[in-house]
This record gives structure tokens, C-alpha cells and sequence, in this order.
């Protein structure tokens, strides 16, 4: 075994496919583990992609079931997202599209839903 499965490395995983999942859609990853200002109630996001005109941030979940996956991502945290999102607009003077995707790895398979949160 080369490394231990713990939710720490199961969630890396789980982000490393989902970034191989976009690349594989045409997305190009601008940013992973994207976190703005600490002590500031900002929050991390997972994935930052880009596909032509539209920014894309990327919340995954790795859970034993899809309505497990749902249940984590609570008003609090999309709200903060939310904030790290507009931190990371405002910084590159993004003027085009942008959305909030999830992508669930649930048992080996992968999720992806576009404008979720």
C-alpha cells in the first residue's frame, strides 16, 4: 500500500480525479486548493477551471452515498465559497461567466453537477 486511506487522502484523490475528470471535458485547471485570506471566513476551494468564456469553482465530495455528498455542503460553507469565489474575480479582474459546479466521487464513480450551489 503506498499510502494510508484516510478522509485527508481519500479527498485528495477524490480532487486529483476530479481534476483529470474537467481536463478530460475540456477545462483547463487554473488553481486547486485555492484559499483566500486566512482568518478572514473565507473558505478553500477545490478546484478552480476554466473553459473557454466561463470560470468554473469545483466543490468535491467524496461520501459512500450521493445524498451523504449533499448533506455536507451546508448553507455556511456556499456562502463562504461564495466569498472566496468573488475574492478570486475581483483579483483577476474576471470579466466573463462564472458557476458553481459539485463533482461527487462515490464508490469509484463520478458525479458532475453544473451549477449547483
Amino acid at each position: 500500500m503506498l499510502f494510508k486511506k484516510t478522509s485527508y487522502t481519500i479527498g485528495l484523490y477524490s480532487e486529483f480525479l476530479a481534476r483529470m475528470y474537467l481536463r478530460f471535458h475540456g477545462y483547463k485547471i487554473l488553481n486547486n486548493r485555492y484559499i483566500t485570506g486566512k482568518n478572514t471566513n473565507r473558505a478553500e476551494i477545490d478546484i478552480i477551471a476554466r473553459r473557454k468564456n466561463t470560470i468554473v469553482f469545483v466543490e468535491v465530495k467524496s461520501r459512500q452515498s450521493i445524498d451523504a455528498a449533499w448533506a455536507a455542503i451546508t448553507q455556511k460553507q456556499s456562502a463562504r465559497l461564495r466569498r472566496a469565489a468573488e475574492t478570486f474575480l475581483m483579483n483577476k479582474n474576471w470579466n466573463g461567466d462564472a458557476r458553481f459546479d459539485v463533482i461527487v466521487v462515490c464508490k469509484h464513480k463520478i458525479y458532475w453537477a453544473k451549477n449547483a450551489i
